[in-house]
């Protein structure tokens, strides 16, 4: 009854009032006198006071309606204090505590800067800056890029379109390089070669003299496959020498003798353009044909990895558009001190590198230091001659410039006509779109050592820290078969060799099925795996789509939710909890592949439970399910195309329309091929039936349609790849014939064993063992044997046994008797 500070009244006087309407008056008289707004608070006075009133007071007590009102909105009061009859009509709203909550899940990646995984932390907020090694171009694309390329854009693609980051990618061409080099050469020098136009005994001569260094090459090599390779290419040559040697000695006519000899220049290319590297490489200076052949195959690889569906970079830098940078780039690091000039070229101090405290040299694989062929093969074959190694103050320095020599393209530079070194183009064009540090660096495994860590030393000598890279992730091997893929080993297969037997959703589900950082085995049964996993998850889809096309009003589509439904839903938000698990545990997809399988079991099940008690399967839940696992495959690459449930069908971009396009069509074939098969069976006219079979089965598949009848409900309408259906047609027919061979081997058998019966239950007893003379000599007058081939009597024990064979016998006969009397 007071404001802060205030002594409370004495109320005692109102506890003396008895009626309610004179207690009023006189609080309403008390109350016209004192404060009890601004800065007021409920004392035990007011609470007191507050608790013999039954209700607000009348309007015309204004001071004591307005005192009622304040302290009824006030902090609640206390049971004790609060009469029941004083909170009727003025209840306030309970207090409010937030939810505890439970741990969110972060995205971890495994890092090989630590060797383990770490949770990820972009350095700019949503920003991720990434650059990818990508692949020096002077041969064909083939499965061991397609596995770095495939992983990294399924990594791409989960952290921008599922965990919402901002991924901006770099990606960079190697055409410049040591291999790039000799096969430009060689090729320009096997084609002038060949427009010279030079004689069959020219190019027998020639192939004789370029054999011999090939020998010394081949008994000089070590490396099996390597070996093996070039036995093969040896024994084809000495195959085609034969002939053309053989020609020649004898004078063959003009086009015997040019078709061996271009059959022997053919199988010997290989041989001949190196031994012509070898005499004329040194002529070929013109910078022009070294860039023909890494434009051509940097053409084939955009188109392979286009049909394998492999987003574009942001950003695609070229080696050869940026020289004027990378000169900028070696020039910084000699002046900041870690690098040095010998003869034109330019080399990385490791030494120099590894000695500041502020840095460590191969902080990924430090115990690779010093492993000198990992370091000559990062080198390149044009780089590891014993005068180039001379130049290096320590065996582990790598070149950062390289001099030119004749027969190598060049740049002007502060050091003279060069070419850059392998590893300093990662640094000089990444660190030229991202800067000093960036978010994540990807490429395959065996580009850790040398390769990667020596791009991280230059560039965190060129920029003075120790953190150009935040996150490296390696994608793992490839493997064909459990073997390394090698050209001698006749597994080699290019990007386009595995198109033309998988499709690219195919092929990118093997890659799903398997952790990206491990090895993974390209093989018979891995791609049935991730075929038959298309072929679950399509069924899936083509399944809920047709429930979706059954007509009902708006309201049909809100059924009530049984405790079928109410199971399936929990165990959807449970898988989908899962798989975001998987995903934040270093993007773990085989898993989350397999928790969306398992969903898809389970709603299998439930749409069979619903079928079996002849009740419709839940629209609205089961389209969920479904949206979410076309969601999940789009950001996993498996998907394209707007279509909101399923594979998209049909081809040539037109996909999104064809099923909305020939659905209604196919709805009303079905509905009138369904009334006459109705039809047709009531009058049982199998001709009718075997018409509309033939359509189903023969016309339809031909057509990428399928036709699914079932009992007592409408056919089921769905639109398959044609090629899936035939195979699916020729499968079903060959079960059939198996099944049809069975069939017919068993009723031969039947047949056999019934014919082996009545032959045998023919056979009169007493006749049944005379027949045996090897084994019996005496017999009885019933025909049963009493004394073996030796004339030694039966004993007891066979001869028991031959009296059961013989009352057999004889039961067996009596029913063949019996048959013939009955006319059977």
């Amino acid at each position: 009854m007071a404001s802060t500070g205030d002594i409370a009244f004495d109320y005692g006087y109102l506890l003396r009032i008895s009626e309610d309407a004179r207690r009023v008056e006189a609080l309403n008289e008390y109350l016209s006198s004192r404060s009890y707004l601004a800065g007021y608070r409920p004392s035990q006075a007011d609470a007191e006071a507050f608790a013999l009133l039954c209700g607000p007071p009348p309007e015309r007590h204004v001071h004591a309606l307005r005192w009622y009102k304040h302290i009824a909105a006030l902090k609640p009061l206390t049971n004790d204090q609060t009469p029941e009859c004083s909170t009727k009509g003025k209840r306030v709203q309970a207090p409010w505590s937030p939810p505890e909550g439970t741990d969110v899940s972060k995205l971890c990646l495994y890092n090989s800067l630590t060797r383990t995984k770490e949770v990820f932390v972009p350095q700019k907020g949503n920003r991720v800056l990434w650059y990818c090694c990508g692949p020096t171009v002077y041969d064909a694309s083939h499965m061991g890029h397609a596995r770095s390329y495939i992983s990294f854009d399924i990594l791409r693609r989960i952290l921008k379109d599922y965990f919402k980051y901002d991924v901006f990618y770099c990606m960079n061409i190697t055409d410049i390089d040591d291999k790039i080099i000799k096969r430009a050469r060689q090729n320009y020098l096997l084609e002038q070669y060949r427009e010279k136009k030079p004689s069959p005994s020219q190019i027998l001569q020639d192939v004789l003299t370029a054999r011999t260094p090939f020998k010394a090459k081949l008994a000089e090599t070590t490396d099996p496959d390597k070996k093996q390779m070039l036995e093969r290419l040896d024994a084809a040559v000495e195959a085609a020498l034969g002939p053309l040697q053989g020609a020649v000695q004898s004078n063959a006519a003009g086009d015997a003798l040019q078709n061996q000899a271009q059959v022997l220049l053919e199988e010997a290319k290989d041989l001949l353009s190196d031994w012509l590297d070898s005499q004329f490489g040194s002529q070929v200076t013109e910078n022009s044909i070294f860039s023909l052949l890494p434009k051509y195959w940097e053409g084939e690889y955009h188109k392979d990895m286009e049909a394998l569906n492999v987003l574009p970079p942001d950003v695609l830098t070229r080696v050869s558009e940026y020289v004027p940078e990378i000169v900028e780039f070696v020039k910084r690091i000699v002046d900041n001190g870690y690098g040095y000039e010998s003869n034109g070229s330019v080399y990385f101090d490791t030494a120099k590198f590894d000695s500041c405290p502020a840095h460590s040299y191969a902080k990924l694989v430090p115990e690779a230091v010093g492993d000198q062929k990992a370091l000559q093969e990062g080198e390149g074959d044009l780089s590891i001659s014993a005068d180039r190694l001379s130049e290096k103050r320590s065996q582990n320095d790598f070149a950062l410039w390289k001099a030119s020599k004749p027969g190598e393209p060049s740049w002007d530079s502060p050091w003279g006509k060069g070419r850059p070194g392998w590893h300093i183009e990662c640094s000089a064009m990444a660190g030229s779109i991202l800067g000093e540090s960036m978010d994540i660096h990807g490429g395959g495994f065996d580009l850790r050592f040398p390769h990667h860590d020596n791009e991280l030393a230059q560039s965190e000598a060129y920029f003075e820290n120790d953190h150009w890279v935040r996150y490296f992730l390696h994608t793992g091997h490839l493997t064909i078969a459990g073997c390394k893929m090698s050209k001698s080993l006749k597994n080699f297969i290019t990007i386009k060799d595995a198109l033309a037997k998988h499709t690219a959703r195919q092929l990118r589900l093997a890659f799903l099925m398997h952790s990206w950082k491990d090895t993974l085995d390209y093989s018979n049964n891995t791609m049935e795996s991730a075929i038959q996993y298309e072929r679950f998850i399509n069924e899936f889809f083509l399944n809920v789509k047709d429930l979706l096309r059954s007509p009902t009003d708006v309201t049909g589509q809100f059924e009530k939710w049984e405790d079928e439904e109410i199971e399936l839903n929990k165990s959807f938000y449970e898988k989908k909890t899962s798989v975001h698990e998987a995903l934040c545990d270093n993007i773990d997809t085989r898993s989350a592949l397999e928790e969306m399988r398992a969903l898809v079991g389970q709603s299998n099940t439930y749409m069979a439970a619903r079928r079996s008690a002849k009740l419709p399967p839940n629209r609205m839940l089961l389209q969920s399910i479904a949206l979410y696992l076309t969601d999940m495959l789009k950001t996993f690459g498996a998907i394209e195309g707007a279509e909101p449930i399923g594979f998209p069908v049909g081809g040539n971009g037109q996909n999104a329309d064809l099923e909305n396009t020939v659905m209604p069509y196919l709805s009303v074939l079905s509905h009138f091929r369904e009334d006459v098969r109705k039809i047709a069976r009531e009058k049982k006219v199998t001709e009718l039936l075997r018409l509309c079979d033939e359509l189903r089965d023969d016309t339809l598949p031909e057509l990428g349609v399928r036709f699914e009848d079932r009992d007592g409900l409408p056919t089921s309408v769905k639109l398959v790849d044609k090629e899936t259906l035939l195979k699916e047609r020729e499968e079903k027919k060959k079960m059939e014939d198996e099944k049809k061979k069975k069939k017919d081997e068993a009723a031969k058998k039947k047949q056999e064993q019934e014919m082996a019966k009545l032959a045998k239950m023919k056979i009169k007893p007493s006749e049944m063992f005379q027949s045996e003379t090897d084994k019996y000599s005496i017999f009885d007058e019933m025909g049963f044997p009493t004394h073996d081939v030796e004339g030694k009597e039966l004993s007891k024990g066979l001869t028991k046994k031959l009296r059961k064979l013989y009352e057999a016998q004889e039961k067996l006969y009596n029913e063949y008797l019996q048959s013939t009397q009955n006319g059977s």
